[in-house]
């Protein structure tokens, strides 16, 4: 039976919290209309290959929560297919949390963000750290430049379900690349009339006083 997003999320505690709060009826709607979240497809996708870092929460054997963010090239996510993602883990501050939290609980939730168009996608799936060198084929396809000394393991995620949250309160923020993009166009004009201003001082210049 497919794990929709509602039937993860809306415990029994969470529907009485939304009772309590008067917004039960709208999100038993909500739960009704709650079908075909369990496979991501083409918007999803595109969103996903598109992003340059996510957030990963996972949770400990003592049931504390753990948020990691993983950052990358945009591309670095890989869909395999319409339930399976896939990433490189490198090297990092050895601390190696979310790998032992995996080790008791593979329940896992990506936060996907995209700050500058107010869009967020969450996805709830079931994660699992593989040996590179026993997955070539996986390694190839999600870092293929990359010094083998650098990975240090595989990620492979494996989708219940995903919901785009809503946009409020999402403050947009821009990276490097996108202002690059979007200042590009008032760069140029500013060089094209710095260009018209020079050309009209030197002709007043040539003008007799």
């Amino acid at each position: 039976m497919p794990q929709h997003y509602a039937r993860i999320a809306f415990t029994d505690q969470v529907k009485e919290a939304q009772q309590a709060n008067g917004s039960r009826r709208a999100m038993q709607r909500f739960e009704e209309a709650d079908f075909d979240n369990d496979i991501l497809g083409p918007a999803e996708a595109r969103f996903i290959t598109e992003r340059d870092g996510f957030y990963l929460a996972t949770t400990n054997s003592n049931g504390w929560p753990y948020v990691q963010y993983r950052g990358g090239p945009p591309g670095f996510i890989h869909v395999i297919d319409e339930t399976t993602l896939a990433w490189a883990e490198l090297r990092g501050n050895r601390q190696y949390i979310s790998h032992g939290n995996l080790a008791t609980d593979q329940r896992a939730s990506l936060f996907l963000m995209d700050y500058a168009r107010q869009r967020r996608l969450k996805i709830f799936g079931s994660l699992q750290l593989l040996d590179p060198d026993q997955h070539p084929e996986l390694r190839a396809r999600t870092m293929p430049s990359t010094p083998p000394a650098q990975i240090q393991r595989l990620a492979r995620l494996h989708v219940h379900a995903h919901d785009w949250n809503c946009p409020q309160h999402i403050t947009p923020r821009y990276t490097a690349a996108e202002l690059h993009e979007a200042l590009t166009p008032m760069r140029e004009q500013l060089q094209s009339l710095r260009s018209e201003n020079d050309t009209l001082r030197a002709e007043l210049a040539r003008r007799p006083t």
